[in-house]
């Protein structure tokens, strides 16, 4: 297992149920990044689903007719999502893999991939920039990458929701004085994981052959009101959503992100 591989493993091995129940709680980052596979990926297009956990993605894809391979850490998630396939009267493919090495996965045969958790947890950019380099090497030629990062502004709001207090502790405000200086930092969250500052993530995609398409906020601007719309009528949940994918690309609303999505389009 390479460099804090181990640590992420088990951590996700232990918490199955609950990442599989996270997107029914974070509703808006789902369904707006659902949105914006919807632009692009097509019935019986081929997706790998790196990092794609105990599958919602997945499943999502495979029930729009999508040929899905979900390719994850965790070996649990990856049982966890085909058992889920099987009640869905669907069919994914699942391997245990680490991101940084996918050399069990053949090369170019892939329309698009996501690269939707991977960046959350490695927290040195010779590894992200290796995991990204890899995931590349699966898509065909035109192929287009997904990838997400949890944002450096994430602490504050998930502070200000979980304890405000939380600014009087000397350690917590440690963590929440990273936005003074504008810096990637890593450190431990709810495992190992990475925090990129939204300014630095097309800097990080310079260095590959990528064409950008969108840079957005997954959360747009609903983030600190999420609990309060999720309980109201569909109608009405959907015209807010409809109102935040018009703007979540928007430069000044990318640092009220708690993730941020990058999409590119391979030009090799």
């Amino acid at each position: 297992m390479l460099e804090s591989g181990e640590t992420v493993r088990k951590f996700y091995d232990e918490t199955v149920k609950d990442e599989w129940e996270r997107l029914d709680r974070h509703k808006v980052e789902f369904e707006i990044t659902k949105r914006y596979l919807n632009r692009y990926i097509k019935p019986k297009d081929k997706v790998l689903d790196l990092g794609g956990g105990p599958g919602k993605y997945s499943l999502y894809l495979a029930n729009l007719g999508c040929d899905v391979t979900l390719a994850d850490l965790s070996d649990k998630n990856v049982a966890f999502a085909l058992n889920k396939a099987n009640e869905q009267g669907v069919t994914i493919k699942g391997l245990q893999v680490d991101g940084r090495d996918l050399s069990a996965i053949r090369d170019g045969q892939f329309d698009y991939v996501l690269c939707m958790g991977p960046m959350y947890h490695l927290k040195s950019e010779e590894d992200r920039a290796k995991t990204i380099r890899e995931c590349l090497k699966k898509l065909k030629p035109n192929g287009i990458i997904f990838v997400a990062f949890i944002s450096s502004y994430s602490f504050v709001w998930d502070y200000l929701i979980r304890n405000p207090d939380f600014i009087l502790n000397s350690d917590r405000k440690s963590e929440l004085n990273k936005i003074v200086d504008g810096k990637d930092f890593a450190g431990e969250g709810f495992s190992d994981n990475f925090y990129i500052s939204p300014k630095n993530v097309l800097p990080f995609f310079i260095q590959f052959n990528l064409e950008k398409l969108h840079l957005l906020n997954n959360e747009s601007f609903l983030y600190l009101r999420e609990p309060e719309l999720i309980g109201r009528k569909p109608e009405v949940i959907n015209a807010w959503l409809d109102l935040a994918e018009q703007v979540c690309g928007r430069e000044d609303l990318l640092s009220m992100a708690e993730h941020l999505m990058y999409i590119g389009r391979k030009t090799e």
